[in-house]
């Protein structure tokens, strides 16, 4: 009471400045399995170069070596289903702004009840990571009694991709 200092109300306004010409649309990751199996026919049809020279410390590019362990992994062991499912255990959404698709994760803080309620907290990722980095803090952050902290310090967690990473793009 009194403090001229009032995050939420700020970052309302700054949300107005904004031309959001969609509504914000709930959002789950879904691609198609005909992606996934041409990523799949693409992998293995991949025309292997020679190694130039001993590449054991990289210093001619990318060990062939590694870079074949990563095909086969990709090939044989990576589980995209399994991936995208814990992806779309984060609530997600899309809107436009400005023209251009934003899509976000937002989960709402667990505060202490009775309490205020948790302030918005914005994570970004930057180069060349994408939201999914940020899974391990969004948890802790937006419910902290669940991570053994106080959750009087719990936060409503927005986690944004860029424009032109993960899914804002169009």
């Amino acid at each position: 009471p009194g403090s001229p200092y009032r995050p939420r109300a700020f970052i309302v306004s700054c949300m107005e400045s904004f031309d959001m010409t969609d509504a914000v649309q709930p959002f789950r990751i879904a691609i198609p399995q005909a992606d996934l199996d041409d990523l799949r026919d693409r992998l293995r049809r991949t025309r292997w170069p020679q190694e130039i020279g001993d590449n054991g410390d990289w210093q001619a590019g990318t060990n062939l070596a590694y870079m074949r362990g990563l095909v086969d992994y990709w090939l044989n062991h990576y589980d995209w289903r399994a991936q995208e499912a814990a992806m779309n255990a984060l609530p997600q959404f899309r809107t436009m702004i400005d023209d251009v698709p934003v899509h976000f994760v937002h989960v709402k803080g667990k505060g202490a009840a009775g309490g205020p309620a948790p302030m918005p907290l914005i994570i970004n990722h930057g180069w060349p990571w994408t939201f999914w980095d940020m899974r391990k803090i969004i948890g802790p952050l937006s419910d902290p009694a669940a991570h053994g902290g106080d959750p009087a310090d719990a936060f409503e967690v927005i986690a944004p991709s860029l424009p032109g990473f993960a899914f804002s793009n169009p």
